[in-house]
């Protein structure tokens, strides 16, 4: 098999695929684009797509430090809320540089280090087959779920656990389905009898195609092929399950392998740019081969899951709904953004239900992959304008020094210039600031010391090839992720 390309979810929207047609009509181009507010105040809460919020949540939690209490997507006013204990009040400097920054500020009661101690209480004293609990930062409490085969003295073992944690800590409810992880049926992958569904495609750290999956999978089964009965095409590499998280690194057997950072959506295809992290009542998106395309919003967060076979920690907790056969396939924002593998959950896409997702972040630097042929990974900026472009950090506090707001992607890492800002070639040396290369002689494109270093050049303007705007080489580009334009997109799929 010689340079395949490999389309791993098919066009196939079975059951319910007018629900799935009506998820993909939402992921139009250019939806619910970013706006700041009406007013004129420095400090009004701004409206934000949901993976600037996600990076502006990020950018704060550094900037609060102890005050930082989580924080959640606002997905109907598209505002970022950030939960804040322990502060004097609005005087507080922190508060203020929140507020200005564009997030909506709100005191809570419970510190992340409460709400963790409680979880620890609920592991030790209630670790049962079709628990689970996650931290729930809209009401500041664990929201603790039991599944219908918890009765009896099982029953009354996590109601009084959860009564001991105190209603202001911790809430109960029950759920009608079953816990379960989503192994067989479907139409995806294959391996050793079990179907589940690809998640992403990754670079492996050693450089060669690979894609990610469900942990869950990659212990079901070695080999893993794209048709029932079909000839194996890749071999898991690693698998976690249960334990720390749920996934696989599945290295696709051909080296020479295209394997497309994207998501067959059945009528189009989503380029997937990076990985991110899950925030607290953003809209979440999933494609499974069995149901097909389902959106929903993220419910909880380092939720433990008691699984059948064995505790799993570290997910994501959503209400949308998933059935035997999703596993391991991908959740994600409409802007490209992955976040997360079908790890199991309750229920199904008929009555609903609650799924737990295995953070893409975390399998990432797990398994020491990058998205796609060698695109953004875990934890990396885009570059360009919404990675703070012109924004002067010299504290390194992620917070512009002229405006007074956080900087998105920013903090000196994310600075203009810093891999896809100003000064975009490579290796230039201009220790006198002439805009001249030291070494060749020749000009520096986005010239100038401080073009070329991540400084603002105040002569460089509106350069469109070195200040940050440059659509095909800093983050502005058509991939979205801060190389070339079209990088890390294969066309085919």
């Amino acid at each position: 098999m010689s340079h395949k390309r490999v389309t791993k979810r098919k066009a196939i929207i079975a059951a319910g695929g007018v629900a799935a047609l009506g998820a993909a009509a939402i992921l139009l181009p250019n939806a619910n684009a970013s706006q700041d507010g009406g007013s004129n105040d420095a400090a009004t809460v701004k409206t934000l797509k949901a993976g600037d919020a996600s990076d502006l949540a990020s950018q704060l939690e550094k900037l609060l430090g102890d005050a930082f209490a989580g924080s959640y997507y606002d997905s109907e006013g598209q505002q970022l809320v950030v939960n804040v204990v322990n502060v004097s009040g609005d005087e507080n400097n922190v508060i203020v540089q929140a507020k200005k920054a564009g997030a909506k500020v709100r005191e809570v009661e419970n510190s992340p280090a409460e709400l963790e101690a409680a979880a620890k209480t609920l592991k030790t004293e209630a670790t049962i087959t079709g628990t689970a609990w996650a931290v729930d930062p809209k009401t500041n409490k664990i929201l603790v779920t039991a599944d219908s085969t918890v009765t009896g003295s099982k029953w009354d073992k996590i109601e009084s656990t959860v009564q001991t944690l105190g209603s202001g800590m911790a809430t109960l409810q029950k759920s009608a389905g079953t816990f379960t992880t989503k192994v067989a049926g479907g139409d995806a992958i294959f391996g050793g009898g079990a179907r589940c569904s690809l998640g992403f495609n990754v670079t492996a750290g050693d450089g060669s195609p690979a894609f990610l999956t469900a942990g869950h999978c990659g212990v079901a089964a070695e080999q893993w092929s794209d048709s029932e009965d079909g000839a194996p095409i890749a071999t898991v590499d690693q698998a976690t399950f249960p334990g720390d998280g749920d996934f696989a690194l599945v290295k696709y057997d051909d080296a020479a392998t295209v394997a497309a950072s994207e998501v067959n959506l059945g009528d189009q295809t989503l380029a997937i740019t990076q990985a991110a992290e899950a925030t607290v009542g953003t809209q979440v998106f999933r494609m499974g081969s069995t149901t097909g395309l389902k959106d929903g919003q993220v419910l909880g967060l380092d939720a433990t899951v008691n699984y059948p076979e064995g505790t799993v920690t570290g997910l994501i907790q959503t209400d949308v709904c998933a059935e035997p056969g999703d596993s391991g396939g991908s959740l994600f924002t409409q802007d490209g953004l992955a976040i997360g593998l079908t790890s199991g959950g309750s229920g199904d896409c008929t009555v609903g239900g609650e799924t737990f997702f295995q953070p893409v972040t975390t399998a990432l630097e797990a398994v020491g992959a990058t998205l796609g042929d060698g695109g953004v990974g875990a934890g990396d900026a885009v570059g360009g304008e919404e990675a703070g472009a012109g924004a002067v950090d010299e504290n390194g506090d992620g917070i512009d020094d002229q405006t007074g707001e956080a900087i998105v992607g920013g903090g000196e890492e994310a600075g203009a210039g810093d891999e896809a800002g100003a000064g975009e070639e490579a290796g230039a040396v201009d220790e006198n600031g002439d805009g001249i290369d030291d070494q060749t002689g020749e000009a520096i494109q986005g010239g100038g010391e401080e073009a070329a270093d991540g400084g603002v050049d105040e002569n460089a303007g509106a350069d469109e090839a070195g200040n940050g705007q440059d659509e095909a080489g800093n983050g502005q580009d058509e991939a979205g992720n801060g190389q070339e334009a079209g990088s890390g997109v294969n066309e085919s799929h």
